[in-house]
């Protein structure tokens, strides 16, 4: 694709030799599942996650969690993935399932889940519905000191990407390296919707994520 060919081509050949995560084949999965023309938002997290089974090539999308929820509340793995575990607990704010003065497991696991989504993957499926692009601001993981550096790196490729877009498409931006995508020339035709990263509990009630992903219902069965 153009938008990987404006990499410098040393940083591209660092990327091919495959020695970050995740694994080549699964760098660009979020385009694989989602069309360009399908695309309304951009949602730019910060990198992938830094286990090889968790990260799938889609933002927020851990690929070491199969069920979201327990009998006793949200499942195990989801409880461990501190980001996903907020962003379950806002959607389920927003959609006003859940009050924000009882976030406990308990409260979790009092709630009808009959018209509830069961899988991570049909998450994903959700977002994509909705026409969320699930795209990290960085598409590697080298480790936490070398973040920085990767989403620069990685910046000619996300200013070709948007230079492709329709102005339509509205950025949803996770945290304070995601927020330097608004630095991008080429970032100034869309809107944007700045938010602290999901790893932030204040995340789960925030007013912002509740208007934005409110409406999307994520959490509920497709149909």
């Amino acid at each position: 694709m153009s938008a990987y060919a404006a990499l410098d081509p040393a940083y591209r050949a660092f990327v091919e030799e495959g020695r970050c995560i995740p694994d080549k084949p699964r760098i660009f999965n979020a385009f694989k599942t989602l069309p360009k023309e399908r695309t309304r938002y951009i949602l730019f997290g910060q990198d992938p996650y830094p286990r090889p089974e968790s990260a799938t090539g889609h933002a927020f999308i851990d690929g070491a969690v199969k069920e979201i929820f327990a009998p006793t509340g949200l499942s195990k793995a989801v409880n461990r993935a501190t980001s996903l575990r907020n962003f379950v607990k806002m959607a389920l704010v927003a959609d006003g399932l859940l009050s924000p003065e009882d976030l406990s497991q308990q409260a979790i696991a009092a709630l009808d889940k009959s018209a509830l989504i069961a899988t991570i993957n049909e998450l994903r499926q959700n977002f994509e519905r909705n026409g969320v692009l699930l795209l990290n601001t960085a598409l590697v993981f080298e480790d936490k000191k070398a973040s920085p550096r990767h989403a620069r790196a990685w910046r000619p490729f996300v200013r070709t990407l948007l230079s492709r877009l329709d102005e339509g498409v509205e950025l949803i931006l996770f945290g304070s390296i995601a927020k330097s995508v608004e630095k991008i020339p080429e970032a100034a035709r869309f809107r944007s919707h700045r938010l602290e990263h999901p790893y932030n509990h204040t995340f789960v009630t925030n007013p912002k994520a509740h208007e934005l992903f409110g409406p999307m219902r994520l959490l509920r069965k497709i149909g």
